[in-house]
């Protein structure tokens, strides 16, 4: 949802600014793309980034856990005993859990029950990092389809109020499934993204009349 956002307002901002500057249709156009694309390549580099050093972390941990497994056994099996304990069962229990689990899996269970990992939810650098760019890219298209639509006249004005519309059903839809105030969550996202554009509308009409457009 951040990302289908970031995409609206930063591409239409993009558009706007340039068209604001005079610039030709075919010109704005480029720009749009080019920031559609640069936009999504960034978010994927970041991310990429951001949760490769995550994964980095969890093999670090994984390894650790591995060699202590490995160093003594008794104080791991003591350690998750202890693990359950804090969780509500009674000594007797948990140790029986603890050795239950520990026969089947040993690693698997301190991932999980000390280290709070799990195989679904580990982290994928890849998969994050094309999850990133798709979002960002899937409503970027956005104000870049209505310039190609728009009338020359009407351009500007357009692309702002379908992409400002976009960011009030995106923002709606994110306060709803976050259980917040849809109207509060619409608002905010459209008064956001309506300030980004009407400030690099403003610098590409002064850049215009400067003659650097």
């Amino acid at each position: 949802m951040l990302g289908a956002d970031d995409g609206v307002v930063s591409t239409a901002s993009l558009v706007v600014g340039v068209a604001a500057a005079s610039a030709t249709k075919e010109a704005t156009l480029v720009a749009g793309v080019a920031g559609l694309l640069a936009g999504a390549l960034s978010m994927a580099a970041g991310e990429y980034v951001s949760v490769s050093s995550q994964r980095d972390v969890e093999r670090a941990d994984i390894a650790r856990e591995r060699r202590e497994l490995t160093a003594d056994p008794p104080g791991e099996l003591g350690e998750l005993t202890r693990i359950y304990q804090q969780r509500g069962l009674d000594a007797e229990l948990a140790r029986k859990v603890a050795e239950q689990l520990s026969a089947r899996d040993r690693l698997a269970a301190h991932m999980r029950d000390e280290l709070g990992l799990d195989e679904a939810t580990r982290a994928r650098p890849l998969q994050a990092a094309t999850v990133s760019a798709a979002s960002f890219a899937s409503l970027a298209v956005l104000p870049i389809a209505t310039l190609l639509v728009a009338p020359a006249p009407l351009r500007i004005v357009l692309v702002a109020l379908v992409s400002l519309v976009g960011l009030g059903v995106l923002g709606a839809l994110g306060g709803y499934l976050g259980g917040a105030p849809m109207g509060r969550a619409a608002l905010r996202v459209t008064l956001g993204g309506g300030f980004a554009m009407a400030v690099t509308a403003l610098i590409g009409k002064l850049l215009s009349v400067a003659g650097i457009g």
